[in-house]
């Protein structure tokens, strides 16, 4: 099986006519783990709906290719059937279907017909997961998303990260509103799933996960685009010093494009 690939070049994102997104660059590899960090409104949360095909998005310029193949060629089910996958800031919640039914349905969506995952193996794997996530088994049997905390909805979202084993992971801000506890379980799950045929994009405001997830490269992102990478002495500095110096060095005054992200 060869190593997942996603490869970005000079991608250009607007809305509304507004440029976002403005000439990003960036490539991911199965067994790497990436951080980008940045404040509001420099075009981080835009960049994962982006490439995961919300409509509300318009891609200009630039390629994107998900192992060898162009992203943008492929409608939103089949960026995740090849294996793209998006841990959404705010999960939505869909009434009438279970986690259970949802996940396996998910998982089978990737299977060729004839090799969907067998009832017992897929039971033994989700109470497998959800004791490591520490969540109650009854999670299994609500609503997808229904009445979940946020805290919930996010190891929710981390449950499924676990199960569908995709080849690329894209977590917008999955520790947000976590407390220490919630974010140290999820934090867990992600480290459970490192591994040469998975590669991952956390994007995240705060270096507090990355205490717990030790990234590969670190990624600044400023006015839509990456204006600085390091490794992960790079969050350390940002969270010690936050990001004036780095405006400074570059000469930035302004580091946002006006979008919140």
């Amino acid at each position: 099986m060869s190593t997942p690939n996603l490869k970005i070049e000079n991608l250009r994102v607007s809305i509304d006519d507004k440029e976002i997104i403005k000439g990003l660059n960036l490539e991911i590899n199965g067994g790497e783990i990436h951080a980008i960090m940045g404040p509001n409104g420099t075009g981080k949360s835009t960049l994962s709906s982006a490439l995961m095909g919300h409509p509300k998005y318009e891609v200009t310029d630039g390629n994107v290719t998900f192992d060898g193949e162009d992203l943008f060629e492929m409608e939103v089910d089949e960026r995740a059937k090849a294996g793209l996958f998006l841990a959404m800031q705010y999960p939505s919640e869909v009434s009438g279907i279970t986690n259970a039914d949802f996940l396996r349905s998910a998982i089978n969506a990737r299977r060729e017909e004839g090799q969907e995952i067998s009832l017992m193996k897929f039971i033994r794997e989700l109470d497998k997961k959800m004791e490591l996530l520490e969540m109650d088994n009854a999670f299994a049997h609500r609503y997808l998303n229904e009445g979940f905390s946020g805290g919930e909805k996010k190891r929710n979202e981390i449950l499924q990260l676990m199960m569908i084993e995709p080849k690329i992971a894209i977590l917008d801000e999955i520790d947000s509103g976590l407390d220490i506890d919630a974010l140290k379980v999820v934090a867990k799950g992600i480290n459970e799933m490192r591994n040469p045929e998975f590669g991952c994009l956390i994007i995240t405001h705060y270096q507090r996960l990355l205490n717990y997830i030790t990234p590969d490269k670190v990624h600044v992102m400023m006015q839509g685009r990456i204006v600085k990478s390091g490794g992960p002495e790079l969050a350390q500095r940002l969270e010690a010093e936050g990001y004036d110096w780095i405006k400074e060095e570059l000469g930035i005054e302004d580091e946002t494009v006006g979008q919140e992200a």
